[in-house]
């Protein structure tokens, strides 16, 4: 299937899944992924109830395989960003005591590996940010999901504070999403605050 086709047959089925989702109302400060994080949106987002795990929270504009728009909040040392699927066959990377900032493109890069199959996966730019009030790291990454041909970029910014981590990650299909999307995801990301 083309990426074109795929995207356009996402956006059919999309709209009726995010009937039962939270509208998220642009302009109010909002607490996300059970945690102290807030941000502040000024465009309107919809809130998805599945979660990837137990400190994240995902938010769409057209659905959830066209945009998405994820927070983890407070994910403590010995944690996964996801939850585990299969621990004893598939162990997920955790957070570690240790880990610097230059480390979160690394975990992140490994989970998406094992927990979504991600065979091809590149992260690209990497550079210092202060994000949420602390000295983090904003990276890009581009990647094929596991039995796909669609091509999907996306950008996260990080920190740990607390020796928890903090992490914000946009990402879309590379033809046409992502670039719509973006500069509203990077507004939310840049509104975070602890």
């Amino acid at each position: 299937m083309s990426a074109y086709r795929f995207a356009a047959a996402a956006l059919l089925f999309a709209t009726p899944a995010m009937a039962g989702n939270k509208l998220i109302v642009p302009g109010e400060r909002i607490a996300v992924a059970k945690s102290p994080l807030t941000v502040q949106p000024t465009s309107e987002w919809n809130r998805l109830g599945a979660r990837r795990g137990r400190n994240a929270e995902t938010w769409t504009i057209d659905g959830d395989s066209l945009n998405d728009l994820t927070f983890y909040g407070g994910i403590e040392t010995g944690k996964p960003l996801f939850r585990e699927a299969n621990k004893r066959s598939k162990p997920l990377p955790t957070v570690g005591a240790t880990m610097l900032v230059t480390d979160i493109p690394v975990l992140f890069e490994n989970t998406y590996r094992i927990a979504l199959g991600t065979a091809t996966m590149t992260v690209g730019t990497i550079e210092p940010v202060t994000f949420a009030g602390a000295k983090g790291v904003r990276f890009t990454y581009d990647f094929v999901r596991e039995d796909e041909t669609l091509h999907r970029r996306g950008e996260a910014r990080g920190a740990f504070v607390g020796g928890r981590l903090y992490l914000v990650t946009y990402e879309a299909p590379a033809l046409h999403y992502y670039d719509r999307s973006v500069a509203a995801a990077r507004q939310v990301a840049e509104s975070a605050r602890l």
